[in-house]
């Protein structure tokens, strides 16, 4: 499995486990969180793209795919370890992020050096990477979570442009001498669709073992 962000999760769970805990008593659901994250991750997003908001504003993205992180590990441990796993959860978890993950985006799309062509191809390939991971259970195998640049991943990388943008934003976006950073979309893309490959590869190998 190649290296990703993701292998982390379970020290970032196991940080998390009291206050879900908390949160089952309380009778908040899996479905509940995921559905909230969703919300408040379009909300940035469009917020960002449509109000033409001052640069500094930008600051919310890395603030928010780090609370976003913790969601995602919320409602999957409620499903999990508090009984709460449905067909409908499934739906939404995969779903969802992918909504989440283009809205999140996209605001840099109005911020210079980056390409909106780029931007549209990250978001396709982050898209066509949730969808291989989700298939590796439909083909006798299971969830597939391979990197290079996986979903936690590429949180991270949005996350620090956003802070880079809310730094150092001005006129049009970033200044001049920053544009080698136009090159990191494209990165992102190769290494996603890399991502893509290996979780295919997985896939098939998973499967191949359980009929075996």
């Amino acid at each position: 499995m190649a290296l990703s962000i993701y292998q982390l999760k379970p020290r970032f769970q196991a940080l998390l486990r009291p206050m879900v805990a908390r949160l089952a008593r309380l009778g908040v659901t899996a479905n509940q969180v995921t559905l909230s994250a969703c919300l408040v991750s379009v909300a940035v997003g469009l917020g960002l793209y449509l109000a033409n908001t001052p640069w500094a504003w930008y600051a919310l993205i890395p603030v928010w795919m780090l609370l976003r992180m913790a969601f995602n590990a919320v409602d999957g441990m409620l499903a999990r370890e508090h009984g709460q796993q449905s067909v409908l959860g499934a739906y939404l978890n995969e779903l969802t992020d992918v909504l989440s993950d283009a809205a999140l985006y996209m605001p840099f799309a109005r911020v210079a050096p980056f390409d909106p062509f780029w931007l549209g191809v990250v978001v396709l390939a982050s898209a066509l990477s949730e969808m291989a991971g989700a298939l590796g259970a439909t083909v006798g195998g299971v969830r597939q979570y391979d990197g290079p640049m996986g979903k936690s991943d590429r949180a991270f990388v949005f996350g620090l442009l956003g802070a880079l943008v809310a730094l150092f934003g001005q006129g049009a976006g970033l200044p001049s001498h920053w544009w080698p950073v136009a090159w990191v979309l494209p990165l992102v893309a190769v290494l996603t669709s890399c991502a893509i490959y290996n979780r295919i590869q997985s896939g098939i190998q998973h499967s191949h073992e359980r009929r075996s």
